[in-house]
């Protein structure tokens, strides 16, 4: 199991929520939970609300839902297009449905024309959203968006975890230090999760965050969460893509560069296969972050190493081996931590 998690405002990466008021409803948790798995994420106000997008972000807002409608990856579109004679490239189509650009020569409208067939819309739906010709050049991101890009790659599990809130992510806040605890169970699945998250406001007003936890086996699903620090606003697991979306207030607004601490533990159920790493990512440069992994006496590992990625999916560097305790744990202290995935990855021994 691995979590991808950007501390800060948010991530990698429950909810029988209890809170510093207390306990949440159980029943109203299961309930948050099964909406998710749905599909269907519960109200709550940090959710945009529901009103038309300016005419400058309607088209990419039209695509990006006629694509997810249509269950087509940018790839088969591109492929499709190529087939009627029209090459539009997966970074292009990318850039259109981001709103980084906009289709406004010839050749790129006749595609929207041809997009609108691909993804059985009614003649003009798309290219009447098109707004004023823009500037020549790129649209840049945000800047918490590019930022996650960089480590996130495109179209990624975070990225569908948050659809439109992604494009602006976590930027009221900043993540300044971080504390993971990792607990396996006798089987050597994950069993709980803890996260203490310092968080400091990059602007006045800021007074919540977002956190998705992503797990790599389908049968390792939340099972309860408790927050200790802040009040658990939104809980939203998304089965189909194995990730939880946990929306934390702080209780107050802050003023800027003041500072919070949110805290929050989960408890999973077992999965498949024993855990074999767990992952932290983060987006900008942390203070310090503090990985422990705690081990069952029953199932206690051959070795344990620490490593560093540049971007999820990126092959592992600065790989170094790490001991383990008499209270059979180990753990990686790192400081001044550069954007990318900070990780420790241990081995069962499968002898007899």
């Amino acid at each position: 199991m691995s979590s991808r998690m950007e501390a800060g405002v948010g991530l990698p990466d429950a909810e029988g929520a209890r809170s510093a008021s207390g306990a949440t409803n159980a029943r109203d948790l299961r309930k948050a939970l099964k909406a998710g798995a749905a599909g269907t994420p519960p109200h709550d106000e940090s959710s945009a609300a529901e009103t038309p997008p300016p005419a400058s972000d309607a088209f990419p807002a039209a695509l990006r839902e006629a694509l997810g409608r249509r269950g087509l990856s940018l790839e088969r579109v591109s492929e499709r297009l190529r087939a009627r004679g029209i090459g539009v490239s997966q970074a292009t189509l990318s850039s259109w449905q981001r709103g980084r650009s906009q289709p406004e020569r010839a050749r790129s409208l006749r595609a929207v024309e041809v997009l609108e067939e691909i993804l059985d819309l009614p003649g003009g739906a798309l290219r009447s959203l098109l707004g004023p010709r823009r500037p020549r050049g790129r649209v840049a991101p945000a800047r918490g968006e590019g930022a996650a890009l960089q480590v996130l790659g495109e179209d990624s599990v975070v990225e569908k975890a948050l659809g439109e809130r992604f494009r602006h992510f976590n930027q009221e806040t900043g993540s300044l230090l971080i504390h993971d605890v990792v607990t396996l169970g006798a089987s050597g699945t994950l069993s709980n999760l803890t996260t203490t998250n310092v968080l400091r406001a990059n602007r006045a007003g800021a007074d919540r965050a977002l956190f998705v936890l992503s797990f790599d086996d389908e049968q390792a699903e939340p099972l309860d969460i408790r927050v200790t620090s802040g009040r658990l606003g939104e809980a939203t697991y998304l089965k189909g893509l194995k990730s939880l979306v946990l929306g934390i207030h702080f209780g107050r607004e802050l003023a800027k560069l003041d500072t919070t601490v949110v805290s929050y533990a989960v408890d999973v159920s077992p999965s498949r296969e024993p855990a074999t790493h767990y992952e932290r990512w983060s987006r900008a440069n942390l203070h310090e972050y503090l990985q422990q992994v705690f081990f069952h006496p029953d199932a206690l590992p051959s070795g344990c190493r620490r490593y560093f990625r540049d971007q999820v999916g990126s092959p592992p560097r600065a790989q170094r081996r790490i001991s383990m305790n008499d209270s059979h744990s180990t753990h990686v202290l790192a400081s001044r931590c550069k954007p990318g995935v900070h990780g420790v990855a241990w081995d069962f021994d499968t002898g007899e």
